[in-house]
């Protein structure tokens, strides 16, 4: 009896740790169930950046605010309907979360190579790391096999995704949530080395602050008023806003961080000493950043027989 009960146990640990193993992600989770995924991925991407540089910023983006909203599922692509609710309207997100044009037609191109094969999911994880390296910046193995979750959330949008008016210590506890380190949230932050913002995201920091040089806070003040033109664009980064590079972490060592949440990482405060490794070498920067977006990509992801292969991006099945 004893035998039968030990041989039980085996047993039920054997499929826990199968359980364990089939809710990894693997890097070649599609190496025969659709082979040419990764290059089609790589090439559309490619090809909407050539039509616009700044499009790469917008995708890695998307993958970001995908992750933080209960893992990367994909729920930041869900469209509002009659009677769902998606993340699009949240505030992070409304009016600035873009490239979903991009995201359909990579899905369509891949459903018709592999239909009902491969996720959205991982298509914001793929895009994202070819995004970056179409403008200069590092590469990872993406890990593969995220499944797209049926739901999603407004209120954890909203609570979640890091606001551009936190204070260093806000930063951080935000990015611990999720399991970051001060340094990974730096190297992360790394990421405004491209993209823009709008004013009314960064108004507030170059009418009221003072930790801003003074010809880079009157040139934006010239594009972002005191009242009104809130979607008046400026690039996170003056200096190269379409390379992937540390040239962000020069502007923060000399007070032209564009958003009050940047310069935090370098104001007097336990983060300057990594901005300042940063500065000075890329290699540390892009290595660092590039750890920390497989972890990121590791956030919650469903697998197995949790959550679909949505057909359309957009839509639940």
């Amino acid at each position: 009896m004893a035998f039968h009960h030990f041989r039980l146990c085996l047993f039920l640990s054997f499929l826990i740790v199968l359980g364990m193993a089939s809710a990894q992600l693997s890097t070649n989770f599609y190496s025969s169930s659709c082979p040419n995924a990764l290059s089609t991925i790589k090439s559309a991407v490619n090809s909407a950046i050539n039509n616009e540089a700044r499009m790469g910023a917008s995708l890695l983006r998307l993958h970001f605010h995908d992750c933080f909203v209960n893992g990367c599922d994909a729920s930041i692509l869900l469209d509002d309907t009659s009677n769902f609710t998606g993340e699009k309207t949240a505030g992070p997100n409304a009016n600035s979360v873009r490239g979903f044009d991009v995201v359909d037609t990579i899905k369509s191109q891949v459903e018709s190579a592999c239909p009902g094969v491969v996720s959205c999911a991982d298509i914001l994880a793929v895009a994202a790391r070819d995004s970056v390296v179409a403008l200069g910046g590092p590469s990872w193995t993406v890990r593969l096999g995220r499944r797209d979750s049926t739901t999603a959330s407004l209120s954890t949008a909203n609570s979640d995704i890091p606001a551009p008016t936190l204070n260093l210590s806000g930063l951080i506890s935000s990015f611990s949530n999720k399991g970051f380190s001060a340094n990974e949230m730096v190297a992360l932050s790394g990421s405004h080395t491209i993209g823009q913002a709008r004013c009314t995201t960064f108004r507030a920091r170059i009418y009221n602050e003072t930790n801003i040089d003074a010809s880079f806070q009157s040139s934006l003040q010239a594009n972002c008023p005191s009242s009104g033109g809130d979607d008046n664009l400026s690039p996170l980064d003056t200096q190269s806003p379409t390379t992937f590079d540390n040239a962000y972490f020069t502007n923060l060592v000399n007070n032209k961080g564009l958003l009050h949440s940047d310069q935090e990482l370098f104001n007097g405060g336990s983060t300057d000493s990594q901005v300042n490794t940063y500065r000075t070498r890329s290699t540390t920067f892009f290595t660092d950043f590039a750890n920390a977006m497989v972890k990121m990509g590791n956030l919650s992801p469903l697998t197995g027989t949790n959550g679909e292969i949505r057909t359309n991006c957009r839509k639940t099945n």
